[in-house]
């Protein structure tokens, strides 16, 4: 079915300059379209909001949402936060369902979790050995979107505290592998030491990044590899060290650590011009939903508001591949009534979407 012809007007961002726009056949332009429908008059149009790392599919408690419905719950969360693309940073059920529902977000898929055997979250990532992950990581390369997810850090339970998963030269040929296959590649690391061996094989994002040093900062700004901080998933840090401090108390110490220098790894990230991006890590404990939270926290770890919001909305979409408004770009939008860049709080009041060139609330 076509799209029917819209027009809006506003102050259009990150220019900040007030503009007419119109979407025919689910795509924007500034040429005028006569006959079209206006669905929104002043206030602040964005590029559809951005959650660069959650889990659709994935329920409190680890449990696995496969069916329709439960994951129409998740994805709906998201498109009524602003959210209208989601990066799904790994997940065990098969969401492409959700692909033929043109009131739901899109989606660019990671694949499953790739992790070390008994080294992660039962039931969550496919377990393998060192020696079939490059095998493993050209088939994930090939099942999603253009993004493999690897599990770089957890819990060793011999050493009683976070290590890395896997040897150097197994972490090089991997990410190599991807690169061939097309595919960029980004790890879960909460703590310093699997760090330098993925950034050194030239991984393009890393996941929290928690354990990050300022020589890893460094490198990373000179590589361009992102990092997406998750902050609003690092807030529960406290907790799993006390849930694990019995068992493991150097793992408890560390993740406090972690947690007590979490706002200034961002902040200094940023500060070296590493590329910055917001994700929620939805999924698991974390509701969807959230956007807004985390552009808060990513602004009070030190961001200016501008770019905080550019983390969850150009400038995330940009590095995902997608254009923002601009003349033949698909209509994926946000109004707010105010502008977010002056008042984050802004950002839990979407007042208009326009998703694939529909009005969908």
């Amino acid at each position: 079915m076509t799209a029917p012809a819209l027009h809006l007007a506003g102050v259009v961002l990150p220019a900040g300059e007030h503009r007419d726009l119109w979407v025919r056949d689910g795509r924007i332009t500034f040429d005028p379209v006569p006959g079209a429908e206006t669905v929104s008059r002043g206030g602040f149009v964005l590029p559809g909001l951005v959650d660069a790392h959650c889990h659709v599919g994935l329920g409190h408690g680890g449990e696995h949402v496969g069916d329709l419905d439960g994951l129409r719950v998740q994805a709906l969360a998201e498109r009524d936060a602003g959210v209208l693309l989601l990066r799904d940073c790994g997940s065990p059920v098969d969401t492409r369902v959700l692909d033929e529902h043109e009131d739901l977000p899109r989606v660019i898929r990671a694949g499953r979790h790739l992790a070390a055997t008994r080294r992660y979250i039962p039931g969550l990532a496919l377990e393998l050995e060192p020696g079939d992950l490059v095998e493993q990581v050209r088939v994930q390369a090939r099942r999603g979107d253009g993004w493999v997810k690897l599990v770089g850090d957890w819990i060793d339970r011999g050493v009683g505290d976070l290590a890395p998963e896997w040897p150097a030269d197994v972490v090089a040929a991997a990410i190599a592998a991807a690169h061939e296959e097309g595919a960029r590649v980004t790890a879960h690391t909460f703590g310093t030491d699997a760090l330098p061996d993925l950034i050194g094989a030239g991984i393009d994002c890393i996941e929290h990044g928690s354990g990050l040093t300022e020589e890893l900062v460094g490198e990373m700004a000179a590589r361009g590899t992102a990092v997406v901080p998750t902050l609003v998933n690092v807030a529960n840090f406290p907790g799993f060290a006390a849930a694990g401090e019995k068992r493991f108390p150097a793992y408890a110490s560390t993740m406090r650590r972690l947690y007590a220098r979490a706002g200034a790894v961002v902040r200094a990230a940023y500060d070296a011009g590493v590329p910055v991006f917001a994700g929620t890590d939805a999924g698991g404990g974390i509701d969807h939903g959230v956007i807004a939270d985390e552009v808060r926290a990513l602004h009070a770890a030190g961001l200016p508001a501008e770019a905080a919001v550019a983390a969850a909305s150009w400038a995330a979409r940009e590095w995902l591949g997608l254009p923002g408004v601009a003349e033949g770009a698909p209509a994926d939008l946000v109004v707010y009534d105010a502008d977010p860049r002056v008042d984050l709080d802004t950002l839990q009041r979407p007042q208009r979407l326009v998703l694939r060139g529909r009005v969908v609330a």
